[in-house]
């Protein structure tokens, strides 16, 4: 066994690493870019060497600087995690030159799998079943327009070095293809440096299914069950469980013993994931192998009782399977969700900003949470923007769905917009209750999932209320107790009014909309004003003023407790899986809001790739105009009218920051 590793990733995954090494009793090495200094990974590393700038194309993707943090620390063995250089063949061979252990499958392995094309071909070979589709070398685009034509849509474009949903398209007919095909192609060369696609018939209802594969040196292959990750986002998997909901052993070892057949056709050792399409009529289609540890491997651990990772180590060290096929079994249902900083009533938009609060439900055998992030940490544009992966586990699925609703209704996040409440959408949804989804769940069931946006409810109201005028009365105990006359009536909050009633009036910005609530003072409370009629409210802070304030709050006689995170004037309210943003008003502030006329800004921060119209031309309402791509995603700036367009304020290249004007748009009202 290795007495020292290097991990050359960061987040979760580094993290995860480091417990199962640190349970052999393995030193780790951790590599960090400036953005990661003081990040979790690293404070829970044996060491830690910086490797350059926050950009990954400029630290964590430079093989040469691994290679030497490598060397200089004594790491006799390379952990990739993945994403990243997890599934290149080049740094793995570099590693093997260089006399260090690569902790995946083999070189050639990789290469074999690293094309999506070349795999479906080797695939073919094994017998292994394949979607109808294109994989060849051609690629010019009138080629491959054709090729699509003959296939019939919808239609599937994927990058053949792709992977997490990045460089796929799906086409609804023929005249959509060509701008389809330059966005995945796009999309391929800037995230894998590649910019070949694969076609494939686009399946209306499957299921994603995959098999965790295992391998070891001496030949021997088992598969240790499937997953399901059919609920996904833009391609990408937000909830994954196992075992796959109405799997039969039929079924599963026939599954099984396809996913071994993909691994030995290749010669594969370590961790693998062969990941199929699952048909309405029970036939299945071979979709891809990933030659490295999934990102949803805890669910496969949760009802397995087995830890991959120190699989994972154990293979790459030299030693045989640690149990065979007779020995696996399954017990229980395990779902995990991803928790991600991103707004999902805006299409999933990634959201950054820091980690003001963050509180989490308590671990233990039914829940377990993998995060590489803590209280105080940015979410940056640099990275992929998950904060946590939150894993439950039960005896059957309807318990396992149990326990993830009330944990995500515990789970706190403020600083960031996330997508918790929609999972708890998820959770909750009837179908997904009862196992009836497929890969096209999320749009099917959008107006469930996405309900209109709201207003702040009288809960949330009362509680900001609740929280305003219990922080004014703890300052004014504070300063009366520091004042040179600590009985001046200066110091009360009471709403004194000379001839009328004891009251105060709160304003709050909720989005556009502006609510003014008065607040009436009780001997025992407050009386509020709401917009759908009076409240009594009572409450006491939990917490001290310097920091987050969770409230014990009686209104109209039901007990909450909730936390409300200030950051200036804006307040988060964090109740029962809920979450509401707020601004409190300054009555004595001057309100100068520049509209922001004709100009479009970005919505994040991000990178300028292309320009879809020349400046000047006259555009309707949903032309695209520029393309932003940030953390890892391409995001399409469309025209909010008809009108023209200016000027562009920036060059194709530029990085710009959340909220940029990146043109200067006239509508033709506006003409």
């Amino acid at each position: 066994m290795f007495d020292k590793i290097l991990i050359a990733n960061r987040g979760e995954i580094a993290c995860r690493i480091i417990k199962s090494a640190r349970s052999l009793g393995i030193q780790t090495v951790a590599v960090y870019s400036d953005a990661d200094a003081s990040s979790r990974h690293v404070d829970m590393a044996d060491e830690a060497y910086h490797i350059g700038p926050s950009p990954a194309a400029e630290s964590y993707l430079i093989p040469e600087l691994l290679l030497k943090v490598a060397k200089e620390s004594g790491a006799q063995a390379v952990h990739p995690g993945y994403g990243f250089l997890s599934e290149n063949a080049g740094f793995a061979a570099s590693c093997m030159e260089a006399g260090i252990s690569f902790i995946g499958p083999p070189v050639e392995a990789i290469e074999a799998m690293g094309s999506k094309s070349a795999a479906k071909r080797i695939m073919e070979k094994a017998a292994v079943p394949l979607v109808p589709g294109y994989h060849g070398d051609e690629q010019e685009p009138t080629f491959l327009h054709k090729q699509a034509d003959a296939i019939g849509y919808p239609l599937l474009i994927k990058a053949t070095a792709g992977g997490g949903g990045k460089g796929m398209r799906v086409v609804e007919n023929s005249d959509g293809f060509i701008s389809a095909l330059a966005g995945a192609c796009r999309e391929g060369k800037s995230s894998f440096g590649d910019d070949r696609v694969l076609l494939e018939r686009y399946l209306t209802k499957p299921r994603h299914i995959e098999i965790q594969v295992f391998a070891d040196s001496q030949g021997n292959y088992v598969h240790l069950f499937e997953r399901d990750c059919s609920i996904q986002r833009r391609h990408q998997k937000v909830v994954e469980e196992a075992p796959a909901p109405g799997m039969t052993p039929e079924l599963r070892e026939r599954m099984g013993s396809a996913a071994i057949a993909a691994a030995q056709a290749i010669g594969y050792v370590g961790a693998g994931t062969v990941e199929f399409l699952l048909d309405e009529d029970g036939s299945f289609y071979f979709m891809e192998m990933n030659t490295r540890l999934q990102v949803e491997h805890p669910v496969t651990e949760m009802i397995t009782g087995q830890d991959l990772v120190e699989w994972q180590l154990r293979v790459a060290a030299g030693e045989k399977l640690p149990a065979t096929q007779r020995e696996l079994y399954i017990s229980g249902h395990a779902i995990e969700v991803r928790i991600y900083a991103e707004d999902a009533d805006q299409d999933f938009l990634p959201s950054t900003g820091m980690l003001t609060h963050l509180s989490t439900p308590d671990e233990g055998p039914h829940i377990r949470i993998d995060t590489g992030v803590r209280q105080g940490d940015a979410v940056s544009i640099h990275y992929d923007p998950m904060i946590a992966k939150l894993i439950v586990w039960d005896q059957d699925r309807a318990g396992a769905l149990r326990r993830l609703r009330t944990a995500l209704s515990s789970y706190q996040v403020a600083g960031v917009t996330t997508n918790i409440g929609f999972l708890g959408s998820v959770a909750a949804q009837s179908n997904f209750a009862a196992a009836d989804f497929d890969t096209g769940f999320i749009e099917r069931h959008r107006q469930e999932l996405f309900p209109e946006s709201r207003p702040a409810c009288e809960r949330t109201l009362a509680l900001a209320c609740l929280d305003v005028l219990l922080r004014r009365d703890e300052e004014a105990k504070v300063a009366a107790k520091t004042s040179f006359d600590p009985h001046s009536p200066w110091h009360q909050t009471g709403g004194w009014r000379l001839n009328c009633d004891n009251h105060q009036v709160l304003v709050f910005e909720d989005g556009e909309e502006e609510i003014s609530v008065t607040a009436h003072y009780r001997q025992k409370g407050y009386l509020l004003d709401l917009p759908s009629g009076a409240m009594v409210v009572d409450g006491e802070l939990a917490g001290d003023l310097g920091g987050d304030d969770e409230i014990m709050a009686d209104l109209d006689g039901k007990r909450f407790k909730a936390t409300v995170v200030r950051n200036g004037a804006e307040m988060s309210i964090l109740c029962q899986g809920t979450s509401h943003r707020l601004k409190l008003q300054d009555p004595y502030a001057r309100l100068d809001q520049e509209a922001s006329g004709g100009r479009l800004t970005a919505p994040m921060p991000g990178l300028i790739v292309a320009f879809m119209v020349d400046a000047g031309s006259d555009v309707e309402e949903g032309t695209p105009l520029v393309i932003l791509e940030a953390m890892k995603m391409e995001h399409t700036i469309t025209a909010p009218a008809d009108g023209k367009v200016i000027a562009f304020n920036y060059d194709v290249g530029a990085m710009v920051e959340d909220g940029a004007e990146l043109i200067d748009f006239e509508t033709t009202e506006g003409v």
